[in-house]
C-alpha cells in the first residue's frame, strides 16, 4: 500500500470554493490560501447563528500506544461514511503541531484513505495559525521583560513570573533557561522557561473564545506574574492585549479544508490533550453544528484526557451537548496493554487481549459517567485475526455496548459505513443525557479528586505542598469555580506512563498548579509530565525531504 503522503498527493482535490458552496458557505465568505484551503469570515456565523444545531459526535480512544489507534483516521472516515449514506456531515478537527510532525508521531491529518488534504500544508505551516499564536504569546513575554528593564513600575517580582515563552518545536534544551545576561543593556537577568506552542494559554484562549472581542478580553485576563506584595499582575496591566489580539486577527478565523472524498472539514486550533485541553476551537465546532446535520469532532489522546476535557471544559464553557461518543480501539493496542511487546503484536494472542481489554472497559465506564451513548470502533489492521476481533465484539456485547469494525484506513468512507450506521442509531435514539463530571461549586481540590478517582481510577491523590499552596492562592483570588485541566501522561490511566491496562490502587501525585485565567481553567501537572517535549533518538524529521520541484516526501 502507498504511504499516507503518496495517497494524499495522488488524490484530485476539489477547489475549496466548491467544497464551501456545497456546505452552504458563499465564496465571498472565504479568505483563500491558494486553491484548496481558506479561512471563513465572521459573516458566515452572523448568517447561520439562528439555525438549529445539528447532532454532535465525539470521537475519542483508549490510551495511545506505539501500536497506533487511529483516532483522527476514524474521525475522518466516519465523516466520509456519513456522506456515503447521504447524510449532511462535517468534520471539526485540531491543527497539527510541528513538534510531533518532526518528532516521534509524524503527520496528523488522518491516514490511508481517510485523510484531510492538502496533507503537506496542514502538517507544516497551514494558514499560519501556529506562528500567530507563538508570536502573540512571545510578544507578551517581551513586553513583560521590557517592563522590568524600563524601571518596573508595577513592582513585578522576577522570581514569580508565571507566563513563559513558547516555540512550536520539541526542543528540550529550552525547558529551563537564563535570560538577560550580558550586561544592563540586555535586560534583567532571570530564570525563564519555554513550553511548546500548543500548551500555551494563548492557544487555549483561541480555542475557547467566541470572537475577537472575547479573545482580546481573555488576553487581558492572562495572569503573567505577581508583584513584590504578592498581588497578581495581568496582561492588561502591561497593556498587551490589544497588540496580541491584532496578531491574532486572522488566526481566530476557522480554516476550511476537505477530506480525500471531498467532505468539508473545519480545522482550527490545536492544544495538546496531555498538557492542555485537547480540543479544536469552539468557533469551528459551533459553526459546523449550524452548517451540517452531523458534526464529527475529536479530542486528543485517550478518553481519560481528551474526552474528559472536552466534556468538563469545552462543553461546559460553550454550552455544547454531545449526542454520542465513539471510542476507538485496535486489537494491537489492546494486546500491547496486555503486555505484548510491539515486535510481537502481529501474532494472535487472545490471552494478552483478555488482559489488555480492561483498558477499553474502563474508558467505556468513564464515558457513561457523562451521560452519552457509546459506540466502540475497532480500527482494523491487516494483522488482526477473526478470533481477536470477535473477542472484542463479544466483550462489548456482554456489556450492552454497540461495536463496529472500521476499515476506513484501507477503504475510505465505504469502510466506515457499518460504524456510521451504528453511530446514527445511537445519535437518533434520544438516550443522550449529557452532564459534566463535577459542579462549578466543588473546590479545586475536590475537582482534582473527582477526576483522579472517577476517571483515572486512583485510590487517592497526593497534592504536593507547592501545588497545595498555589491552589489555595488561586481560590483566594476568586477562581475556585473554574474547571481543572489535568496535565498527565497520555500512555496510562495513571500518572505513570509504564502502568498499562487498568491500573488500580495507585496514588495520583499533583506537582504544580497554575491559573490560566484567560482560558478559564486551572492547570495541574501530575507525575513527570513535560510541557516542552523532546525529540526521540531518531526523529521523524530525518526522513522528511523535498525535491527540486518542491515535492515533499517522508512526512508520514
Amino acid at each position: 500500500m502507498m504511504t499516507d503522503i503518496e495517497i494524499a498527493q495522488q488524490c484530485s482535490m476539489r477547489p475549496i470554493v466548491e467544497v464551501a458552496r456545497a456546505a452552504g458557505v458563499h465564496e465571498d465568505d472565504l479568505e483563500q490560501y491558494g486553491k484548496y484551503k481558506a479561512k471563513l469570515s465572521a459573516d458566515v456565523w452572523k448568517r447561520v447563528q439562528g439555525k438549529p444545531d445539528g447532532k454532535l459526535i465525539l470521537v475519542t480512544a483508549i490510551n495511545p500506544t506505539p501500536a497506533g489507534e487511529g483516532k483522527t483516521t476514524t474521525t475522518v472516515g466516519l465523516g466520509d461514511a456519513m456522506r456515503v449514506l447521504g447524510k449532511n456531515a462535517m468534520i471539526a478537527l485540531r491543527e497539527p503541531s510541528l513538534g510531533p510532525v518532526f518528532g516521534i508521531k509524524g503527520g496528523a491529518a488522518g491516514g490511508g484513505y481517510a485523510q484531510v488534504v492538502p496533507m503537506e500544508d496542514i502538517n507544516l505551516h497551514f494558514t499560519g495559525d501556529m506562528h500567530a499564536i507563538t508570536a502573540a504569546n512571545n510578544l507578551l513575554c517581551t513586553m513583560l521583560d521590557n517592563h522590568l528593564q524600563q524601571g518596573n513600575p508595577l513592582g513585578i517580582d522576577p522570581r514569580r513570573i508565571i507566563f513563559t515563552r513558547v516555540l512550536d518545536m520539541n526542543d528540550r534544551a529550552l525547558r529551563n533557561i537564563t535570560i538577560g545576561l550580558g550586561g544592563k543593556v540586555n535586560g534583567v537577568p532571570r530564570e525563564d522557561h519555554f513550553m511548546i506552542t500548543v500548551a500555551s494559554e494563548v492557544m487555549a484562549i483561541l480555542c475557547l473564545a467566541d470572537g475577537l472581542d472575547d479573545l482580546k478580553k481573555r488576553f487581558g485576563d492572562i495572569l503573567v506574574a505577581y508583584n513584590y506584595a504578592g498581588e497578581p499582575v495581568y496582561a492588561r496591566d502591561l497593556h498587551a492585549e490589544g497588540a496580541m489580539a491584532a496578531l491574532m486577527r486572522d488566526a481566530i478565523k476557522p480554516n476550511m479544508v476537505q477530506t480525500l472524498e471531498g467532505t468539508p472539514c473545519l480545522m482550527h486550533g490545536g492544544p495538546f490533550a496531555n498538557i492542555a485541553h485537547g480540543c479544536n476551537s469552539v468557533q469551528a465546532t459551533r459553526l459546523a453544528l449550524k452548517l451540517a446535520d452531523y458534526t464529527i469532532t475529536e479530542a486528543g489522546f485517550g478518553a481519560d484526557l481528551g474526552a474528559e476535557k472536552f466534556f468538563d471544559i469545552k462543553c461546559r464553557k460553550a454550552g455544547l451537548r454531545p449526542d454520542c461518543a465513539v471510542l476507538v480501539a485496535t486489537v494491537r493496542a489492546l494486546k500491547y496493554n496486555g503486555g505484548v511487546p510491539k515486535a510481537e503484536l502481529n501474532t494472535e494472542n487472545l490471552d494478552a487481549l483478555r488482559r489488555g481489554i480492561v483498558n477499553l472497559e474502563k474508558h467505556i465506564e468513564n464515558l457513561h459517567k457523562f451521560g452519552v451513548p457509546v459506540v466502540v470502533a475497532i480500527n482494523a489492521f491487516p494483522t488482526d485475526t477473526a478470533a481477536e476481533q470477535q473477542f472484542i465484539y463479544d466483550f462489548c456485547a456482554e456489556r450492552g455496548i454497540e461495536v463496529a469494525l472500521s476499515e476506513v484506513f484501507a477503504k475510505g468512507g465505504e469502510g466506515g459505513v457499518a460504524l456510521a450506521e451504528k453511530v446514527l442509531t445511537a445519535v437518533e435514539s434520544g438516550k443522550a443525557a449529557f452532564h459534566t463530571l463535577y459542579e462549578d461549586t466543588l473546590s479545586l481540590e475536590g475537582k482534582i479528586e473527582a477526576i483522579a478517582t472517577e476517571i483515572y481510577g486512583a485510590k487517592d491523590v497526593s497534592i504536593q505542598p507547592a501545588a497545595a499552596k498555589e491552589l489555595q492562592n488561586i481560590a483566594a483570588m476568586g477562581y475556585a469555580h473554574l474547571p481543572v485541566c489535568m496535565a498527565k501522561t497520555q500512555y496510562s490511566l495513571s500518572d505513570d506512563a509504564n502502568a498499562l491496562g487498568r491500573p488500580q490502587g495507585f496514588t495520583l501525585t499533583v506537582r504544580t498548579a497554575r491559573l490560566s485565567a484567560g482560558a478559564g481553567f486551572v492547570v495541574c501537572e501530575t507525575g513527570a509530565i513535560m510541557t516542552m517535549p523532546g525529540l526521540p533518538k531518531v526523529p521523524a524529521a530525518e526522513k522528511i525531504d523535498v525535491d527540486g520541484d518542491g515535492k515533499i516526501t517522508g512526512l508520514f
